[in-house]
């Protein structure tokens, strides 16, 4: 198996989907009483967080590369 590039924003954004639909499944079993507008803001949130931390990764990697590719032309 080939290794890939750790992607934080993704870790984020299927460990929040993932919480959300746990606390809906649980909802629905009669375990927890979640009103089903909660899900909606925390579901949003998270996905807007891992899009702001998808960024940062994205903009600090490219910036690396930049660094290296002018330490290589010099």
């Amino acid at each position: 198996m080939r290794r890939h590039e750790f992607q934080p924003g993704r870790l984020i954004a299927g460990l929040v989907l993932l919480t959300a639909g746990t606390l809906r499944l649980l909802d629905a079993a009669g375990e927890v009483d979640l009103p089903w507008l909660a899900v909606v803001p925390m579901a949003a949130g998270g996905l807007a967080l891992a899009a702001v931390v998808g960024v940062v990764t994205y903009a600090v990697r490219r910036d690396r590369r930049e660094r290296i590719t002018e330490s290589s032309d010099r």
